[in-house]
């Protein structure tokens, strides 16, 4: 099931609810004919009960049903659920909502019995009143939860949408060591690259296409060498993508150290990565080759191998030379642009290893009958 955020509705509140439901009720009302008076008042006072509660009711069910189920959910959006606004509440408030909607609906009927039941006129204005009332206090019930589903809105619209079919690949690493510079220089992403850390206060998703096949680059915010209930929310949501995302995973490390994090702490980071990815590929790379003195010894071979693929089209899967660091890593530069095409074609061919297509397998959610 592919999660878009930017798509859910807007949450409407207590007031514009009750306002929305009692102007119909009374509209409906206006409509109704009759010459016994009697009858008339009958007929308005259990009109304006039902359509009053029907709208109620509705609109907190549609509510309801246009929010993603977590339990059919894909693993990663629940982590990243978890991490902005909290699962529990997340299923509390919903919750109150449908509470809410079947309480509504028991009241019309309690009410419009009592309406239905009486000849006297006074106690039929008396029964809507009483259930207009009831209603009222159970829409105070019900209002924070909407507040909080419509604030949360506005946090979870800005979660990536990540189609689970296509090839992943996370980008992580400390904060400042060149992720989402990388990012941009491969991929069509436009992602916001300034020189101070926690520059991605979320996570973003980039692409590429390689022969027909779009390849989606998820940039992590910075992640500190921390324990992990000390990580902060935006932290949280990187270890997310790191969990539930990913063919490839892609660590940077910054050798020049001039993202403010020593080699030391990277290092450290790098075994909790490896940790939490025990069964992912995992590439450690070097950022910001430019950097480096001396140069990567191959980098003038890379460099003129990369122009001639480029300038013959970018066409088939070449075996364009990889660029190495004085410590043996792959390397590349983004402000230069050396290195990146050869990482393109590596990142291909990784992922490619590392999906082995089953014509069994369904995506994620999904399911066969004949398992069960």
């Amino acid at each position: 099931m592919k999660v878009s955020w930017r798509t859910l509705p807007t949450v409407l509140l207590e007031d514009e609810i009750l306002d929305k439901a009692f102007s119909r009720a009374k509209k409906a009302a206006d409509r109704v004919d009759d010459s016994d008076r009697t009858f008339r008042v009958r007929k308005q006072m259990n009109r304006m009960v039902q359509t009053a509660a029907d709208i109620i009711s509705t609109s907190l069910m549609d509510t309801v049903n246009t929010w993603p189920s977590l339990d059919q959910s894909p693993r990663f959006d629940v982590s990243m659920i978890d991490a902005c606004v909290g699962c529990d509440d997340y299923r509390h408030h919903l919750s109150i909502l449908q509470w809410g909607s079947k309480q509504v609906l028991n009241i019309a009927g309690q009410n419009s019995k009592k309406i239905i039941r009486t000849g006297r006129i006074e106690l039929m204005h008396e029964a809507r009143r009483e259930a207009y009332g009831r209603i009222s206090s159970i829409m105070r019930r019900v209002k924070p939860s909407l507040e909080w589903l419509n604030e949360s809105r506005e946090v979870l619209k800005r979660l990536p949408t990540i189609d689970q079919v296509l090839p992943c690949v996370v980008i992580c690493g400390a904060p400042n060591v060149g992720k989402s510079a990388f990012i941009s220089a491969l991929s069509s992403g436009n992602m916001e690259v300034n020189h101070y850390p926690f520059t991605t206060k979320q996570i973003h998703v980039g692409h590429f296409t390689h022969r027909r096949l779009q390849y989606q680059l998820v940039d992590t915010p910075g992640l500190l060498d921390r324990p992990m209930e000390k990580r902060n929310d935006i932290e949280l949501q990187a270890i997310s993508a790191l969990e539930h995302l990913g063919s490839l995973v892609l660590f940077l490390i910054d050798e020049s150290q001039n993202c403010g994090t020593s080699i030391e702490e990277q290092l450290s980071l790098l075994e909790d990565v490896k940790y939490l990815l025990p069964g992912t590929d995992l590439l450690i790379v070097s950022s910001k080759a430019d950097l480096l003195d001396p140069k990567p010894e191959n980098w003038e071979e890379v460099k003129l191998n990369e122009e001639r693929w480029i300038e013959d089209g970018s066409e088939g899967e070449p075996e364009l030379p990889l660029l190495y660091d004085f410590n043996g890593r792959v390397t590349m530069s983004a402000l230069e642009n050396v290195g990146m095409e050869s990482m393109k074609l590596e990142i291909v061919r990784r992922v490619k290893d590392s999906n082995v297509y089953d014509p069994m397998e369904l995506p994620e959610g999904w399911y066969r009958s004949d398992l069960e």
